[in-house]
């Protein structure tokens, strides 16, 4: 989403970091570039104006020209702004309410209403452990409501009965009954449509509100429509009365304006973002996170919760085991690149990894991408069990079949074997004898920066750490260099936030790449 705002205020403010002093003409030609960049990603013009009026009051100060780092207190300073305009602290869904609490979805149609539905109860359900009801009110779309009903029956999430020839307004006052009667703690009011704001539907809205009386009235909002969303949730909030907004479509291409400018426009909270198709696929919207992400700092904490929630414990520990042993056969592989994807692929984790920014094209242009890992899987899916388990036994004959079987060629195949024993071969380096092995150096020097004593011994059960443990996990990552521009991984030699290989220092026996993937060149 933020991709080429990324690289425009990467580019503008790693000038400035560049220097050694600073003059108030060299902030404002900086600021210029600021302005024109914001405006290019379509945000509201008196958003941006008031963006760049603010960081160039701050920036311009002495203190700011007479420090050590001048170029780095006005990245400080972008950073600092950017998470106002973005709205400060992230703001979730509010239950603090007499059971059954009413949350009111509103938007227009094809914005994703109905599905960001679903994923709100299923989130609700699975991390809140709250007994949630939905109701779809648009009696209009044809089959919207076996639509929500369906979903209700892919989440597990309980739906109201559809009876045929009732009213919105009478569908509310029912699922708020029956919400009441069924003992639900969440009732979720799924509401129509229109392609355009008109006076037929703000009414009908106003109605719902009044027979309903919601707690949360959440505006979904389609990311990808720019300045056009900011004066949907103007509308909606002048006429209807929004508690907070909602974006869906932000994995999209989209330049981004609208998750920048509708904060500052409406004053209204960003609570939830939908960050792909699936159900579970729904973030909390954090503004220091997607400022950092913005400004290529990256994003720790986001990464780790997505590994939380993605990779299941006892399958990491049982590779942990073996990974000890200095085993890693074509099974271990295929899981690894499914976890991978499952995370959101390759160019998913890089966005949030410090300083990976301008990672993506060097890796597509080596022919790193996602379709090759699906290619890599459906190659081993082809093997038989005892392949996969020994890859020394794939002579000719077994790799005809194989290629047949995957719709890919001999060459296809040789390029994963290689990788497999490139990584196999880091496996047991990582797992070796001789001062607890190459990871467990590793992840002690990383400890030993970021203040976490036991980490060398072992990593810690992601699926038990609590908000709070990532939030220090942050601060430690930021005050150990992992969280700036140019801040390179501590035991990596100063890595200089690239990858090992790509310009930095490397790690011996990746193919002077990343761990072992073909196509980068090798080690000399």
């Amino acid at each position: 989403m933020f991709e080429n705002l990324q690289d425009r205020l990467g580019s503008i403010l790693n000038g400035l970091t560049g220097r050694g002093a600073l003059s108030e003409s060299d902030v404002s030609a900086a600021l210029r570039e600021v302005r024109r960049a914001l405006l290019e990603a379509d945000v509201a013009l008196d958003v941006v104006r008031s963006f760049t009026d603010r960081v160039r009051e701050k920036a311009v100060g002495a203190e700011i020209l007479k420090s050590i780092k001048p170029g780095q207190m006005v990245v400080k300073i972008v950073h600092d702004e950017l998470i106002e305009m973005l709205g400060g602290e992230g703001v979730g869904v509010d239950l603090h309410a007499v059971a059954p609490v009413v949350i009111m979805m509103v938007g227009l149609q094809g914005s994703g209403k109905t599905t960001t539905t679903a994923k709100i109860a299923k989130r609700l359900t699975d991390r809140e452990k709250k007994k949630v009801l939905m109701a779809s009110l648009d009696t209009r779309r044809p089959a919207a409501q076996e639509q929500l009903r369906q979903l209700g029956v892919q989440t597990g999430v309980d739906t109201l009965p559809v009876i045929a020839g009732q009213s919105p307004t009478d569908i509310a006052a029912r699922a708020v009954q029956a919400a009441k009667l069924g003992g639900h703690d969440v009732v979720i009011l799924d509401t129509a449509g229109r392609t355009h704001i008109d006076e037929p539907l703000m009414v009908e809205m106003a109605d719902i509100k009044k027979k309903s009386n919601p707690h949360e009235i959440l505006l979904v909002a389609d990311s990808l429509t720019g300045q056009d969303a900011v004066n949907l949730a103007r509308n909606f909030d002048e006429r209807v009365g929004i508690t907070g907004l909602v974006l869906t479509r932000m994995d999209g291409d989209g330049r981004g304006g609208a998750a920048l400018s509708m904060r500052a426009v409406t004053g209204k909270p960003i609570k939830l973002i939908g960050v792909g198709e699936r159900m579970g696929e729904l973030e909390e919207f954090h503004p220091r996170r997607i400022a950092d992400r913005i400004l290529g700092m990256g994003d720790i904490v986001s990464l780790v919760e997505r590994a939380a929630e993605n990779i299941d414990a006892e399958k990491a520990a049982a590779m942990a085991a073996k990974m000890a042993k200095g085993k890693f056969d074509l099974n271990d592989l295929a899981d690894q690149l499914r976890q991978m994807q499952k995370m959101g692929g390759m160019g998913g984790i890089m966005s949030m990894m410090p300083g990976m920014a301008g990672m993506k094209d060097k890796m597509a242009s080596a022919g790193l991408s996602d379709s090759l890992f699906g290619r890599q899987l459906a190659i081993i899916s082809s093997m038989t069990k005892a392949e996969r388990a020994n890859p020394d036994i794939l002579k000719h004959s077994r790799k005809k079949r194989i290629a047949a079987g995957s719709g890919t060629d001999a060459a296809d195949i040789n390029k994963l074997l290689k990788m497999h024993r490139q990584m196999a071969d880091m496996m047991k380096m990582m797992g070796g004898k001789g001062k607890g092995g190459l990871m467990k150096q590793m992840m002690g020097g990383l400890a030993g920066k970021m203040g976490l004593g036991g980490l060398g011994a072992g990593m810690p059960d992601l699926s038990n750490i609590d908000p709070k443990q990532l939030e220090a996990l942050q601060k430690q990552a930021e005050a150990a260099g992992l969280g700036k521009p140019g801040g390179g991984l501590p035991g990596l030699g100063g890595m200089s936030g690239g990858l090992p290989g790509l310009g930095g220092a490397k790690l011996p026996g990746l193919g002077g790449g990343f761990p072992g993937l073909p196509g980068l060149p090798k080690k000399k």
